[in-house]
């Protein structure tokens, strides 16, 4: 028995001693295999601290295991910890199976340069290869319980180039079964640029590829995007934030096949010339999907809605603002798109949502609410000799159900118009046909003077005074219109002419004697038939008007000179109007203050009130226009400011700003690919404190030439001049509103009675409402 015992000790003790050897030696085995011929195998070569492996339960770690790039000393793949669950017992049946595996605090970088992937090398060389054939007993791969913590996986593009990551990634999967088609995951992770994460699951088939998918995003910013927009544009910035709750099923082979739930909610959405300059922007969109389902033909919304919007459109003289971010009719577009091998998720995105929708008029759509709120849509034209400004704001656009099982859908429309005016509009469509609409809209109290830039350029004349409206009924029917649209200026008058070589020259004073008609109106009746596709207007009331105007109006000329002298007897007694960098009063307005400072001489008790009313804006667009003109001529005819004549100043003044030699010098001053308008050129020309000193110089200069003529005949001290105010005239230019104050001069009363005489009477009579709400603006 002791023989026995002792053999037994001696197997027992070779057997721990065999283990103990085997456990002591193939861990650092483990590692300099993994490290002898990790290029032989993978093709790349691997670093790690240390390696555990017990063969005898099938665990193997790898610690601080680093893996390089081909021929390189950049990490390709790191992480803290790499963990191995082996099932040995399943190798006795040809079946290799992980049973668990963890890998902890991974970075990963993936890099493309066109098609090419920095692991494509790794994919070519464990591809089969299909050229040999040759028959082998089936072979089973499982991997269960596969885990992914807090890891960091960077993507970098070359050629965009895109450089974007996501950090505190966490993975866990039920694995995959060789005998079983489906797999499912949980996953989280953070934005690595800016704030926010994402969380969901998701279950897929392998062999159909059908999917299942479940995620929430919160505040995830977008980032991405912009980098993805240099490769479309020359400059400009993009910021947005993204909120989502969808749940999807699929297929990843068929982009239609889609059914989704949930809400997808874009926030603080920016796209601009940089980051303080909008072209587009919103507080908030929202899509509340009741079901998506292109290829079943649904579309069913609760609501989409935009909360702040905002659009400015810019002309210049070369382009205008999209296209200069763009390229020419959106050529840098079109370049990324004709590139096969160049991927843009912003093009993607788009390709996939028009997929998306294509089928939306030919299926069950039903929105619930629509609305747009306080939007801004901003014009900015600087083609012309001088800017044009004009705003829809705030815009609002409601829907109530618009249903694809309705035979109507009703949209209204209403916005103010900066710096004067409304627009309302209201639609029904039916919602089988977009060709089959009708509309009512109502354009009101647009000042003219506010196209005065387009007057000016066009015609050399100015407007100071008119109210335009606009209105309109549309009926059409299976693309066939029939329409009744009326087109009304409320007392149009042109000022004087604009003698410059930027603008064009019309006879416009003739004109304006045809166009107008007795009651100093343009009133034009225009309908529109024919189709969509080819509108056909009837000019027969415009031309009847014409005719009417020359053959009967001649004889009502003592009576509209009556009218007109009456209307600027009451004017020039309540405002002085400044043409642009005015200072001096021309011969007739020296009558009417003369006038004024006689009548505070004759009644003691009587005084006015005087508020300078400053186009500020237009004001100092003709300053900053003349100071840099000036600096041009100075330069070009090398002369020195003291030398600076009237004459030479008359020149200055005629000069286009247009002018080919004066852009050329601006440019060279500036040498700015980024500016792309005159004004901002002049700007970046002219030192800002002058153009506030020539500006406080100017106003200064017509308070005291306006005083003197009060001052002559002691009665300044009843003139009282209050602070100036600083907006757009309806007029559309700078103007001393003036007040009386107790006694109001006869004439001014006559006038004022004769006036209300020939607003109640004929021809005038008609437009009596038009006439008050257009004075109520002066």
């Amino acid at each position: 028995m002791s023989i026995i015992k002792k053999s037994f000790l001696i197997v027992i003790i070779s057997i721990m001693t065999v283990v103990i050897l085997i456990l002591a030696f193939c861990s650092p085995i483990t590692k300099f295999l993994i490290q002898k011929y990790d290029e032989n195998y993978l093709g790349r070569k691997i670093t790690l601290d240390w390696a555990y492996t017990n063969p005898f339960t099938g665990y193997v770690r790898l610690n601080n295991v680093k893996v390089y790039e081909k021929n390189s000393d950049s990490v390709f793949f790191s992480a803290r910890y790499l963990s191995l669950n082996f099932s040995l017992t399943k190798l006795f049946s040809q079946t290799y199976e992980i049973s668990e595996m963890n890998v902890d605090h991974p970075i990963g970088y993936i890099i493309q340069d066109k098609k090419e992937l920095n692991f494509s090398d790794i994919i070519r060389r464990f591809a089969p290869d299909t050229t040999i054939l040759i028959k082998k007993k089936p072979v089973h791969f499982n991997l269960l319980n596969f885990q992914v913590t807090q890891g960091e996986f960077h993507y970098l593009e070359n050629v965009t180039p895109v450089n974007y990551f996501i950090k505190e990634v966490n993975y866990k999967s039920s694995g995959i079964r060789w005998d079983t088609d489906t797999t499912a995951a949980e996953f989280s992770f953070l934005a690595g640029i800016g704030t926010g994460e994402i969380h969901g699951n998701y279950t897929i088939n392998i062999k159909t590829n059908d999917y299942r998918l479940a995620f929430d995003a919160h505040q995830f910013d977008l980032t991405i995007i912009e980098q993805y927009m240099k490769a479309l544009s020359n400059y400009g910035t993009f910021s947005a934030s993204l909120e989502a709750s969808i749940n999807a099923t699929g297929n990843l082979d068929d982009e239609e096949n889609l059914n989704a739930k949930g809400f997808i909610e874009v926030n603080k959405f920016h796209f601009g010339k940089s980051k303080t300059e909008d072209y587009a922007s919103f507080e908030n969109l929202k899509l509340s999907i009741i079901q998506l389902s292109p290829k079943g033909h649904k579309y069913l919304f609760d609501s989409i809605s935009i909360s702040h919007p905002y659009f400015k459109y810019e002309r210049y003289d070369i382009l205008d603002n999209l296209e200069t971010m763009f390229g020419k009719q959106g050529g840098n577009i079109t370049t990324v798109q004709a590139d096969p091998e160049r991927f843009n998720l912003i093009l993607e995105i788009a390709r996939y949502v028009k997929i998306l929708a294509r089928n939306f008029l030919q299926s069950d759509y039903s929105i619930n609410n629509l609305a747009v709120t306080n939007a801004r849509l901003k014009f900015n034209d600087y083609s012309i000799s001088e800017k044009f400004s004009a705003t829809l704001s705030p815009l609002t656009i409601l829907a109530d159900s618009i249903n694809n099982q309705r035979d109507r859908v009703y949209f209204k429309l209403n916005t103010g118009i900066i710096p004067y005016g409304d627009i309302n509009v209201s639609l029904s469509i039916s919602p089988k046909d977009s060709a089959d609409f009708d509309m009512n809209y109502h354009f009101t109290k647009m000042a003219a003077s506010m196209f005065n830039p387009y007057t000016i350029s066009y015609t050399s004349f100015p407007l100071d005074r008119g109210t335009i409206e606009l209105n309109g009924i549309w009926h059409v029917n299976n693309g066939n219109i029939h329409s009744e649209n009326h087109l009304l200026i409320i007392d149009p008058r042109l000022t004087k002419r604009l003698r410059n070589k930027d603008n064009e020259w019309l006879p416009v004073p003739l004109i304006m004697a045809f166009v107008r008609e007795r009651g100093n109106v343009i009133d034009y009746e225009i309908p529109i038939s024919g189709n969509l596709k080819n509108p056909k207007f009837h000019l027969h009331d415009v031309i009847l008007d014409l005719l009417e105007n020359i053959f009967v109006k001649p004889s009502t000329t003592p009576y509209r000179l009556q009218v007109k002298n009456t209307e600027k007897q009451i004017e020039k007694s309540l405002t002085l109007k400044w043409e642009m960098r005015q200072h001096e009063v021309t011969h007739k307005q020296e009558i009417f203050i003369e006038r004024m400072a006689e009548f505070l001489d004759k009644n003691q008790e009587a005084s006015i009130q005087v508020t300078p009313m400053t186009y500020s804006d237009k004001e100092k667009e003709y300053i900053l226009f003349y100071e840099a003109k000036k600096k041009y001529y100075l330069a070009m005819n090398d002369l020195k400011k003291g030398n600076f004549s009237e004459s030479d100043s008359e020149k200055v003044n005629k000069m286009s700003v247009k002018d080919s030699l004066f852009v050329d010098y601006l440019n060279k001053q500036i040498n700015d690919s980024m500016v792309f308008t005159i004004q901002e050129k002049c700007t970046r020309l002219v030192n800002p404190s002058l153009l506030k000193s020539s500006l406080n110089t100017l106003l200064s200069e017509r308070e005291s030439t306006f005083m003197n003529y009060f001052k002559e005949k002691n009665v300044d001290k009843r003139v009282r001049l209050l602070s100036a105010k600083n907006e757009i005239p309806y007029n559309g230019f700078s103007y001393y509103k003036i007040e009386y104050k107790g006694t109001i001069p006869d004439y001014l009363m006559k006038a004022y009675q004769q006036m209300v005489e020939f607003n109640e009477n004929e021809p005038r009579s008609k437009f009596q409402k038009e006439r008050k709400e257009s004075k109520t603006k002066l």
